[in-house]
């Protein structure tokens, strides 16, 4: 009966070592698939999204890879045209982000739904998982535009049963010091930011993948 002081602190302690990790079966292969967020718009490659979010990730102990599949400037017809090429088979998992280039050119609500609905589709038929990581058009284009742009992520994260992340620039694009000359692109400390208010539910979508 000694033995059972130091096997309860044993299970203590491995409890608390474990917290906040994720215990996958195996490695998993993930893919960014996006515009210039995803990219890393005049970053180094470790500064980009993805980078930070492999490099959060692997700290936590998840044995993942992301590929980083953002092409600056891209809309979501490109990210149609280029997605079989652009995701190979034995990914296991997509974080799709697209759709800031369609709403900074104005483009047509109705044509970024479709083509994001037909990528959503399209991954299922190819038995992807997919997270969703939205994007809010820009005030400058006016409210009849926010109304038809912005629900399209939440109802067709609905439609399609995939997990959403809501806003990508979430914690950022408010805050200068967290931007680029530009004002729009995030910098280095802006995509450790986004990375870490990301990971709740990339965790959760990593989670669901098949073991």
């Amino acid at each position: 009966m000694t033995f059972k002081a130091p096997a309860i602190a044993l299970c203590a302690a491995l409890t608390f070592f474990l917290s906040g990790t994720i215990s996958l079966a195996r490695s998993l292969n993930i893919v960014a698939f996006g515009d210039s967020l995803t990219a890393g718009y005049q970053l180094p490659p470790d500064e980009a999204f993805p980078a930070r979010l492999e490099a959060l990730a692997k700290s936590r102990g998840v044995d993942v890879t992301i590929t980083n599949a953002g092409v600056s400037g891209d809309t979501t017809a490109d990210g149609l045209a280029r997605l079989d090429w652009s995701i190979p088979d034995g990914t296991d998992g997509v974080i799709l982000a697209l759709g800031a280039n369609d709403a900074l050119r104005g483009l047509s609500p109705e044509e970024s739904r479709k083509n994001l609905d037909a990528m959503l589709a399209r991954l299922k038929e190819r038995k992807i998982a997919v997270v969703l990581a939205g994007i809010y058009a820009p005030p400058n284009m006016g409210k009849d535009y926010e109304t038809r742009f912005n629900p399209i992520f939440a109802e067709l994260a609905r439609t399609h049963g995939a997990p959403l992340y809501p806003f990508l620039l979430d914690g950022v694009v408010l805050d200068s010091k967290l931007k680029l000359e530009d004002g729009m692109h995030p910098n280095g400390e802006g995509t450790r930011v986004m990375a870490e208010k990301f990971f709740p539910v990339f965790e959760t979508f990593l989670k669901s993948l098949p073991q």
